[in-house]
């Protein structure tokens, strides 16, 4: 199944089974400007429904969405940052709030003109992350909006640009290895911040301020999930996700993964030997789809 197919069966099934579902609203309806305000805005004339974040030397900026929610897919069409952006990242992603919070990310990674910037995906168990996985695009992805999808479920994460599955992490709590909460509901959230001492070669290439201000646009956020309303939330929204039998990934889907993974994977914690010294974390020795 393709990956859009896939994202839309999930949809009809949330549907079918639950009130909650949230489905596709304006940007101004779906989301607030949470850091930045005077850096960041939104954009409605003539129809439009965009979201610009802004990053100068004196701050970035940040949105999140007005809702909770507990399993589901939610995407967002970014544009990135043209030209010399090293030093800086915009991120979408998901998280939960506290020391011990859960978090799915999608961070882009800058790079000096002429360098392909970094999908760097993440993601946070109990507060705990290190295992990140990095791709260069296949596409510009300052030069047209490109659509990025986190799709949640119980029993797996799995992260969608363009629709084509790129990673997969799965639920092996009963083998002791950390996923998610099942009872802990993440907003979405998307920003573009300083991040010149790691983002690009390390710290190496820092912020180019003479190219500031860096502007990241984003439109048409779509959250297909269930929307969280508290203890009574975790039981609905865990049974319309179990509902879903096509969150498996399809051989069409997983062919078109290890395509990309096999051409634009540039780097996967699980085969970092120098970082582990071989005693690798438990869930890179099990199959994630």
């Amino acid at each position: 199944m393709a990956g859009f197919e896939f994202v839309i069966a999930m949809a009809i099934v949330f549907a079918a089974l639950d009130s909650n579902l949230i489905e596709g609203r304006s940007m101004l309806k779906s989301m607030h400007l949470s850091w930045g305000t005077q850096r960041s805005g939104f954009l409605q004339p003539a129809g439009r429904d965009d979201v610009t974040l802004l990053l100068d030397p004196v701050s970035g900026s940040g949105i999140q969405s007005k809702d909770q929610f507990l399993f589901g897919a939610v995407e967002m069409q970014i544009k990135l940052v043209p030209g010399d952006s090293a030093g800086t990242v915009t991120s979408f992603y998901l998280s939960s709030l506290g020391a011990k919070h859960n978090e799915v990310d999608f961070e882009f990674l800058g790079n000096v003109t002429g360098q392909p910037t970094i999908i760097h995906t993440n993601i946070y168990t109990q507060g705990a992350a290190g295992r990140e996985v990095q791709f260069y695009p296949w596409f510009d992805p300052s030069e047209d909006y490109h659509n990025y999808t986190i799709h949640w479920t119980p029993s797996r994460v799995v992260w969608f640009v363009d629709n084509i599955p790129i990673r997969v992490y799965r639920n092996y709590l009963d083998d002791g290895i950390p996923y998610p909460d099942l009872d802990q509901p993440m907003r979405a959230y998307s920003s573009i911040w300083n991040a010149d001492s790691w983002a690009t070669r390390g710290g190496l290439d820092r912020i180019n301020w003479s190219k500031a201000p860096f502007v990241a646009k984003l439109r048409k956020f779509r959250a297909r999930a269930c929307k969280f309303e508290g203890s009574t939330s975790v039981g609905q929204c865990t049974t319309a996700a179990a509902a879903g039998t096509t969150s498996e990934l399809g051989l069409d889907d997983q062919s078109q993964m290890e395509l990309i993974r096999y051409k634009s994977l540039i780097y996967d914690y699980c085969k970092d030997y120098d970082r582990y010294k071989g005693l690798f974390p438990g869930e890179c020795f099990k199959p994630q789809y």
